[in-house]
C-alpha cells in the first residue's frame, strides 16, 4: 500500500507541474503574438532606414570615411582592440538552449581580444558574466540593468547613445550586438552584428554594389547628414535586435514548455498504468488473504 501511496504522490506532483508548464506555454504564446505584431509594425520603417543608410554610404565622398563613427583605427592590432558587446539574453530560464547559445556566441567574439567591455540585457546573462568579471577577464558595466521584457524605442535610443559615446571617446574600438535572430516562426539562431565602426560592406549583400559617386551632394555637409542619420540607424538596429530576441525567447520557451508538458503526459500515463497494476495486486492479495482466512476457519471448525 505504501507503494501505491508513493505513486499517487508522484502523479499529483507531475500533474501540478504540468499545469505550470501549460500555463507558461500559453503566456509565452500571448507575448509572442504581441511582439510579432510590434516587429511587423516597425519593420518597414527600419528596412527603409537600412536602405537609406546603404544608399548614402555607397554614394558618400571619400571624406565620409574620416568621420568619427567610420574610424576603423587600423593602427591598433586585432588582439589589442577593445571590443564592446551588447549581449541580449533572457531574464529567466526554462527556454531550452536559448541563453546558452547567445552566451556561447558572445564568448567566441571575446576570445579574439584581450579585454572586452560588456553590457548585458537579461538577468541570466548578467549573472553569468558577473562571475567571469570577478576573475578580471572582462569589464561588465555595473550600471547597465535593462530588462528584455517589453522592448521599446526609448530603451534602444538610450543604449545606442551610450555605446556611440564610448566609441567616440575612444574607450572601445569595436561595438557588437549579440542577439538571437528569428529566421522564421519556428527557427532562430544566435547572431553577431557589428555596429561600429560603420562600414558600407556590413549593409550590402554584394561588394560590387558598393560604389562611390563623387557627384552626390550632401546638405549642408556630409557630417551634418551623418550626425542626424547614424543615431536613428543605431537605434533601429538595437531595437530590431531587442524585438527579435524577445520573439525568439518566447518561441524557445513555448517549445520547451510544450516538450515538458508532453513528457509529463507520458509520465502520467506510465504512472497510471503502474498504479493500476499495484492496486490490482493489492486487491488480489486481499482476496487471497480473505479466502485463506475463511478456509482456515472452516478447517478449524
Amino acid at each position: 500500500m505504501s507503494n501505491m501511496h508513493e505513486i499517487r504522490e508522484r502523479i499529483k506532483s507531475i500533474g501540478d507541474i504540468m499545469k505550470i508548464t501549460n500555463a507558461m506555454y500559453l503566456i509565452s504564446s500571448s507575448k509572442l503574438k504581441k511582439a510579432k505584431k510590434d516587429l511587423a509594425a516597425t519593420e518597414p520603417y527600419f528596412n527603409k532606414l537600412l536602405y537609406a543608410m546603404r544608399s548614402i554610404l555607397s554614394r558618400a565622398p571619400e571624406e565620409a570615411d574620416e568621420l568619427t563613427y567610420f574610424d576603423e583605427r587600423t593602427h591598433i592590432p586585432e588582439q589589442k582592440r577593445k571590443k564592446a558587446l551588447l549581449i541580449i539574453t533572457a531574464d529567466k530560464g526554462m527556454c531550452g538552449s536559448y541563453n546558452h547559445n547567445v552566451i556561447a556566441a558572445a564568448e567566441k567574439v571575446m576570445e579574439e581580444t584581450e579585454m572586452s567591455h560588456l553590457s548585458v540585457m537579461g538577468q541570466v546573462g548578467r549573472m553569468y558574466f558577473q562571475r567571469k568579471a570577478r576573475a578580471g577577464k572582462l569589464q561588465l558595466d555595473p550600471h547597465f540593468f535593462y530588462t528584455t521584457q517589453n522592448p521599446n524605442l526609448y530603451r534602444a535610443r538610450s543604449i545606442a547613445e551610450s555605446l556611440m559615446e564610448r566609441f567616440a571617446k575612444g574607450e572601445v574600438d569595436d561595438v557588437y550586438v549579440v542577439y538571437t535572430k528569428m529566421i522564421n516562426s519556428m527557427e532562430y539562431e544566435p547572431h553577431v552584428q557589428q555596429l561600429l565602426p560603420l562600414d558600407v560592406t556590413h549593409f550590402v549583400a554584394d561588394e560590387n554594389d558598393v560604389t562611390k559617386h563623387h557627384e552626390a551632394e550632401f546638405y549642408p555637409t556630409v557630417e551634418a547628414v551623418m550626425q542626424h542619420l547614424i543615431p536613428n540607424f543605431m537605434k533601429g538596429l538595437i531595437y530590431g535586435a531587442m524585438v527579435e530576441s524577445f520573439c525568439s525567447e518566447q518561441q524557445a520557451r513555448m517549445t520547451a514548455m510544450d516538450s515538458a508538458t508532453t513528457s509529463a503526459k507520458d509520465m502520467l500515463a506510465a504512472l497510471s498504468l503502474q498504479y493500476n497494476r499495484a492496486r490490482q495486486a493489492a486487491i488480489t492479495q486481499e482476496i487471497s488473504e480473505v479466502c485463506g482466512g475463511s478456509a482456515a476457519m472452516e478447517s478449524g471448525g
